[in-house]
C-alpha cells in the first residue's frame, strides 16, 4: 500500500489518519505541493493521477483518489474499527459532518484557491486571510451544534467512538491554528479535538513527523 501525501495537506492528514486507525502500514511518497511549481503537477504524477491533487493511494495497483473516496474505500475493505456507525441514520449524520468540512469549509480555503485569490485576482494577503477566516467560521458555528447534539462527552464529533467525522475534523483545526483562528467560541469543538490528539493514530498523523516535515 502506497500514499501519495504531503506533509501540510489536510486532505493527506485525513487519509493518514485514517490509515493509521487502520492499523495499515504504507509506503509514504512525498509530493512537494510548491517545490518546481508543485511537484503533483509534474509528468510523472500527473501520469498517476491525472487531476494531480494529494493525497492519492495505491493499494496492490489499483489507484483511489480524492480523501474521502480514500477513507470510504478504507471502510469498506477494512472494515474493523468502524469509522461509521451501524444505522443507517447515524452513518448519515457521521458522513454530513465530514462533508461540512470536506465540501463547505476545504475547498474554499485550499491552497489552489488562495493563490487564486492573490493572483490573478490581485487580493492582498490581509483579504485572503479574511477570506480564509469567514469560511471555517461559517463552517465551524454549524459543527460546534451538530457536535452539541450529537456527541456524548466530547470526546468525539458524533457518539462514544472515533468516526470519519473525527478524522476530517482534527486536521482542519491543524489549519486554523495555522492562520490563528480564535476557536474560544467553539468550545465543544476544542474539547474533541483536544481529545483526539492525545490518540495515536492522530499522534502519528501529525505534519510534523511526516518524512517531507519542513
Amino acid at each position: 500500500m502506497k500514499l501519495y501525501s504531503y506533509f501540510r495537506s489536510s486532505a493527506a492528514y485525513r487519509a493518514r489518519i485514517a490509515l493509521n486507525l487502520k492499523g495499515l502500514q504504507y509506503e509514504y511518497v512525498a509530493k512537494h505541493l510548491t517545490r518546481n511549481g508543485g511537484e503533483h503537477r509534474l509528468a510523472d504524477y500527473l501520469a498517476i493521477n491525472p487531476q494531480g491533487f494529494i493525497p492519492a493511494l495505491d493499494h496492490d495497483g489499483a489507484l483511489v483518489t480524492q480523501s474521502l473516496a480514500i477513507i470510504e474505500y478504507l471502510e469498506e475493505v477494512f472494515p474493523t474499527p468502524a469509522l461509521l456507525p451501524q444505522l443507517a441514520i447515524d452513518r448519515a449524520v457521521v458522513r454530513a459532518m465530514a462533508l461540512l468540512v470536506a465540501c463547505d469549509i476545504h475547498p474554499l480555503n485550499n491552497l489552489r484557491v488562495l493563490n487564486y485569490l492573490k493572483s490573478p485576482l490581485g487580493q492582498e494577503s490581509d483579504a485572503v486571510a479574511e477570506w480564509y477566516k469567514h469560511w471555517i467560521a461559517e463552517g465551524f458555528a454549524a459543527l460546534e451544534q451538530l457536535i452539541g447534539k450529537h456527541s456524548s462527552a466530547k470526546r468525539y464529533c458524533f457518539g462514544d467512538a472515533v468516526s470519519m467525522a473525527d478524522v476530517l475534523l482534527v486536521p482542519q483545526v491543524a489549519n486554523s491554528r495555522r492562520y490563528q483562528m480564535d476557536l474560544s467560541r467553539y468550545p465543544a469543538l476544542q474539547k474533541v479535538t483536544t481529545h483526539l490528539e492525545t490518540l495515536p493514530a492522530f499522534l502519528a498523523a501529525r505534519p510534523e513527523v511526516q518524512p517531507d516535515a519542513e
